[in-house]
């Protein structure tokens, strides 16, 4: 008897504990990955549906023209299986819709908690870069280098910088046209200085020009006169 009752009750306490189970998991719910899953196989469940009921209403369809006006009674209980059929179909439309933007829903949400998740854990990295950044060691860092930098800046600028006495350009460029002047008088003198002017006028060309027409008029004169001679 004690058996029976440690049996009873060891069946009752794993029902119990499974039923605890069961009652856990249902609580804690499916996964969104389940979830979609579950909706894609009704999706495709009712997809088959639509495809009967479509089937199933041209064939009675058919079957009224068939029957037509010579038996009245098979041709009315074919169009009224029709009828129903397109009722269950209409109902498996909007249940589709509504499956639809149920797993469409599902699957933004379930994007949007991963992006969410992710966006979390960078946030993390970079808080965790930023616990050992200082702002006024970083300001204190960057004046720094800007010291440091017109530092090496001077230092080139002193380096590059010509050394020794320090000309003016101006009166160097001065002295080099006196010297060029000079240079030049030299050469002239050298060369016996510039031809004299004349003071006197120049004869004019007109006389000239005028006493060698006259020759020329004299000289075929005297040819004209030996050529009569000769004849």
């Amino acid at each position: 008897m004690s058996k029976l009752s440690n049996f009873f009750k060891g069946g009752s306490s794993s029902s119990s504990s499974s039923s605890k189970s069961k009652h856990h998991r249902s609580r804690g719910g499916p996964s969104p990955q389940e979830a979609i899953h579950k909706l894609r196989e009704t999706e495709e469940m009712l997809t088959k549906k639509q495809e009967y009921l479509e089937k199933r209403i041209e064939q009675e369809l058919a079957l009224a023209k068939k029957h037509g006006t010579k038996n009245k009674r098979a041709a009315l209980q074919a169009l009224k299986r029709k009828k129903r059929f397109e009722q269950q179909l209409t109902q498996i439309d909007g249940t589709l819709s509504t499956i639809e933007f149920q797993r469409e829903a599902l699957e933004n949400s379930h994007t949007n908690t991963e992006v969410l998740k992710n966006m979390g854990y960078a946030a993390k990295a970079m808080k965790k870069v930023h616990e050992n950044m200082d702002l006024d060691k970083i300001d204190d860092l960057m004046q720094d280098i800007t010291e440091q930098q017109d530092i090496a800046r001077e230092i080139t600028d002193a380096i590059s910088r010509p050394s020794g006495e320090m000309f003016d350009e101006d009166e160097l460029l001065a002295e080099l046209q006196e010297l060029e002047q000079e240079g030049m008088e030299e050469d002239l003198k050298s060369m016996g200085g510039l031809p004299s002017v004349p003071s006197s006028r120049l004869p004019s060309s007109r006389p000239s020009q005028r006493a060698t027409t006259k020759k020329r008029a004299e000289e075929d004169e005297d040819m004209r006169m030996l050529a009569s001679w000769a004849t």
